[in-house]
């Protein structure tokens, strides 16, 4: 096998043996297989869309397949290999609809190319599955946008194009930074007409003495669906991860059962599900293969999109009712949490909320109380160097405000940082999905202030990144125009050198030093 998809590829080059995520060489080797059938059917797709046909469950198909390889997503063979052989069948059935047509799609070898273009195939590949991981967010509300659809298959075209220079994959990898905005407005839109606007909220830490399941991972509909069919049972919810932010929005805040978050970011699971001691059941991605001797690997559940080989498997068409009565009962033979920690996070400054304090938060601006903000979203990892983003919030002054969005704010928001006239001084907007909201911030400020460039305004961005949704989160900020993005703890393994230096030449990219260094450069 080999991947370097993920921040943590081995020694910062690529996993060869076993994934450090944990998927092995067979089923790395599937996941490649399954793109490479994306690829051929995304070219009779393009084709076909020329002579005005469209095709709506293949559509899908090829963003549920391009999400099931993103990282820490699926670890289940058995399922990847049903998609290979659905793929197959997809394709016969569209090949026959060209039959005889001049133009058919020939299969294109993208094996021993330059290393420029290489790199940049990769980097558009994975925005690519970013796009298809918001993508189904949306399409599981009911919303869905043939652009994007049209995008992502062409982009997968052009992937094996060898005909494409190095400018003109750049160009590609622009359009997916566009792309990327388009797609987060669509699930922000989805969202908050599903569920209201996230409101400024406390989100207990601590647990009751109810029977409960926990949920992870990102997908609300789920969410939604798991509280309505829990409700009035005696069996309590609580988030873990990137769920957090589901108790900011209005419409989640009716059940009385949906207690609070429990645990850390998604890398603490083996030691949280354990003393949870009830099921969880996985949306999304940021499944950790369980240890040999995990007490809670008989309690897992995955539905949507994620899979792995001994958790039971809640299915159903994706966008339709699931039956969640199988965990529920699960739910009802365990004890209650063992509880971990007591108190309460502050969250719910998407960007409506943060639109509501615009004055408060300019008028501190101006009187000096706010002398920066610190956008310090993405993602949360493993490897003991993101403990750099913790004593880098520590350090930051009194005067300065953190912006997050994702489960990078695992690092820093338990921490007493305290606030500035009432202003938290971790503003959490919600998922790595709601980075969208932080763009959104700044551009208000922009237009608030009368500047003319975004890059003027006192924010710093200082992201972390760990999979496929920040490289998307990542284009579209340089496609909004952002600059001087410091992205760490390590850049990634798939920027060539001369890829990096167009990123560090056009959009001031750079990585990170140590946190006293950094500090006296932003400051």
């Amino acid at each position: 096998m080999f991947c370097y998809q993920c921040q943590e590829a081995a020694q910062g080059k690529g996993c060869t043996l076993k994934g450090v995520c944990g998927k092995t060489d067979k089923l790395a080797n599937l996941q490649d297989l399954l793109i490479s059938q994306i690829k051929e059917l995304s070219k009779l797709t393009v084709l076909l869309r020329k002579n005005g046909e469209e095709f709506p469950e293949i559509n899908q198909f090829i963003v549920n397949g391009l999400f099931m390889t993103i990282t820490n997503v699926n670890f289940d063979e058995k399922r990847f290999e049903q998609q290979i052989e659905e793929a197959k069948k997809l394709h016969s059935q569209l090949s026959d609809k060209l039959k005889g047509q001049a133009n058919r799609p020939s299969i294109t070898s993208t094996i021993n190319v330059d290393e420029d273009i290489h790199s940049l195939r990769e980097l558009l590949i994975y925005g690519v599955k970013g796009i298809a991981a918001y993508a189904e967010h949306a399409y599981n509300l009911g919303y869905e946008d043939p652009e994007l659809h049209s995008f992502m298959q062409e982009a997968l075209v052009a992937i094996t194009n060898d005909a494409l220079s190095v400018a003109d994959l750049i160009s590609w990898v622009l359009k997916c930074g566009n792309m990327g905005v388009k797609v987060m407005a669509l699930l922000d839109q989805a969202n908050t007409k599903a569920y209201g606007h996230p409101e400024i909220t406390k989100v207990n830490i601590g647990v009751r003495q109810n029977p409960a399941i926990l949920i992870s991972g990102h997908d609300l509909r789920y969410l939604q669906e798991l509280l309505a069919q829990t409700e009035g049972t005696g069996v309590d919810v609580y988030t873990h991860g990137e769920m957090l932010p589901a108790h900011y929005y209005p419409v989640f805040k009716k059940y009385s059962h949906f207690v609070g978050n429990y645990g850390s970011a998604w890398w603490k699971q083996n030691e949280d599900f354990e003393t949870f001691n009830g099921p969880i059941l996985f949306t999304t991605n940021c499944i950790v293969p369980p240890k040999a001797n995990a007490k809670y690997a008989d309690r897992v559940y995955t539905t949507g999109t994620t899979g792995f080989p001994g958790f039971p498997h809640i299915d159903g068409k994706e966008g339709k009712q699931k039956d969640f009565s199988a965990l529920i009962a699960h739910a009802k033979r365990c004890k209650a949490p063992t509880e971990i920690e007591k108190g309460e996070i502050v969250g719910g400054f998407a960007h409506e909320q943060v639109f509501a304090l615009a004055t408060q938060v300019v008028d501190a601006v101006k009187s000096g109380a706010i002398k920066k903000f610190f956008v310090m979203a993405g993602c949360d990892g493993r490897m003991k160097n993101r403990n750099y983003y913790t004593e880098f919030a520590e350090k930051l002054p009194q005067d300065t405000v953190i912006l997050t969005a994702g489960c990078a704010k695992y690092r820093y928001n338990k921490l007493p940082l305290g606030n500035i006239g009432g202003i938290p001084r971790v503003l959490d907007a919600g998922q790595c999905n709601d980075s969208y909201s932080l763009a959104l911030i700044a551009l208000k400020l922009k237009e608030v202030f009368g500047l003319e460039d975004i890059n003027d305004l006192p924010i710093v961005y200082n992201i972390a990144w760990y999979e496929q949704k920040a490289v998307i989160v990542l284009l579209a900020l340089l496609s909004l125009g952002v600059k001087n993005i410091h992205l760490g703890p390590t850049l990634p393994a798939f920027l060539s050198p001369n890829v990096t230096k167009v990123l560090i030449d056009n959009f001031g990219i750079a990585g990170i030093g140590t946190v006293e260094e950094d500090l006296k450069l932003f400051l």
